[in-house]
């Protein structure tokens, strides 16, 4: 019944929101112009107020705030209607606002989402910002700000890095007596390393999260093996590969390396306290490097992170985040400055920490890293440093129809989990309707 209410809720979800999309997509484009503009330019001191929307927290709330002061501060013509709240909700918001021809200025968005907004003419394209100097990303990774662009037009800009990262206990290991698992070791020493886990531990904690449904860990999986996880408007991999990944993790719930299919469930949500390396349930869980921080406020185990099985160069200098400047926007010289000071900023980077990715800035970054006092933080900082040169190619940015493939992903896994499908049953139906979301 759990179950079948989540997917009720969040079928719901996306109709709202496809809906809410679809409305906007004719008056937009009809309404917002080009992208040139004729707007005021940043040197004007006349007053100016700023929307600004984004999800998060209470401290990303205050965090976001202090950082818009900084900006006051210097300009002190310029201010700032903010409006913030959970990520449950945001993109129907969004999209209704931007439907009404009332987006933002400036707006939170994440890769599930760029490439619908972008493709529906409602982000400024900043290229011509970029060119000019006038939004700096020369100190950004290559791959990093390239991440943002959709169509040849960047839609986005990253306002930090993450990459995934394999969370594991390591007090555990320490108390077992057994290796910590390392970077770079195989999907299959991986399950084998959890083997050891689940017999030592007294049957009592599995060795390792069952990733099947988790879209981050086949990416990275099939990456490594020369395969995207899109190609195009397409799922990029082949009902030969999908077999081979559900059979994988077949055969580590049947050795007892992972768990079962309730305690996947319990996880798969992705919320942060009902992982199973912090509910001591599992000895890993697969999630983003820089998560590490949010993981370890949730266990009293000490925690550490290696990147996913394989070889590195799967895993990509991914944007934990984008900030995007409203097409329709009468202010957007002042937006992009703004953006520009966020993303720039060591004032605001110290202010952030790892809260939305590691600096995109290079320079920031180091900054922040040597200004860092908390243990955990410093651990994510350094292991996203210690992977960039190891990185592969970004791959393009997620096409628009991706947050429902995610879902599909998730519910063709969990059949094989709970032994209502074949590997082969499961992987047939996942690429039908994954394909078919994409090409809507």
């Amino acid at each position: 019944m759990h179950r079948a209410a989540n997917a009720h809720v969040t079928t719901r979800r996306s109709l709202l929101r496809a809906a809410a999309l679809g409305a906007l997509a004719t008056p937009f484009l009809a309404a917002c112009g080009d992208d040139a503009g004729q707007q005021p330019a940043p040197e004007s001191t006349e007053p100016v107020e700023l929307s600004m929307f984004w999800w998060g927290a209470e401290a990303r709330a205050k965090s976001t705030e202090d950082a818009l002061k900084l900006y006051t501060a210097k300009y002190p013509f310029v201010t700032f209607k903010t409006t913030w709240q959970g990520n449950q909700g945001y993109y129907d918001k969004l999209a209704t606002l931007a439907a009404g021809g009332n987006a933002p200025d400036i707006f939170q968005i994440d890769d599930g989402a760029l490439s619908e907004y972008a493709e529906r003419g409602v982000t400024l394209d900043l290229n011509s910002y970029k060119s000019s100097g006038k939004l700096d990303v020369k100190k950004f990774p290559e791959g990093l700000w390239k991440y943002g662009e959709v169509g040849g037009k960047l839609s986005g800009v990253p306002t930090g890095e993450n990459t995934p990262g394999m969370i594991y206990n390591k007090q555990l290991c320490t108390e077992l007596g057994i290796p910590e698992p390392t970077s770079g070791m195989s999907w299959e020493a991986l399950i084998t390393w959890a083997e050891q886990v689940w017999v030592k531990s007294g049957n009592k904690v599995y060795g390792t999260m069952d990733p099947s449904a988790d879209y981050k860990a086949l990416w990275v999986w099939l990456r490594q093996q020369g395969k995207e996880l899109y190609n195009g408007k397409a799922v990029g991999a082949t009902k030969e590969d999908l077999v081979k990944w559900f059979d994988l993790w077949q055969g580590a719930r049947d050795r007892k390396a992972a768990p079962t299919a309730d305690l996947i469930h319990e996880a798969n949500g992705g919320d942060v306290t009902k992982q199973l390396v912090v509910t001591g349930k599992a000895a890993t869980s697969f999630m983003w490097g820089n998560q590490i921080a949010e993981l370890s406020k949730a266990t009293k185990s000490t925690l550490g992170v290696v990147t996913y099985p394989g070889d590195n160069k799967g895993q990509w200098a991914r944007a934990a985040l984008y900030f995007s400047v409203a097409k329709s926007s009468a202010k957007r010289d002042r937006a992009v400055d703004v953006v520009n000071f966020l993303v720039n900023s060591p004032e605001v980077g110290k202010l952030w920490g790892t809260d939305r990715g590691l600096s995109s800035n290079l320079d920031v970054r180091k900054a922040v890293s040597d200004s860092l006092t908390d243990a955990v933080q410093k651990t994510a900082f350094a292991f996203e440093t210690d992977l960039a040169t190891k990185f592969g190619p970004a791959p393009q940015v997620p096409p628009k129809g991706h947050v429902k493939v995610r879902a599909l992903l998730t519910t063709h896994a969990e059949s094989v989990q709970y032994a209502k499908a074949t590997s082969a049953a499961a992987a047939d139906a996942f690429l039908k309707e994954a394909n078919a979301a994409l090409a809507a």
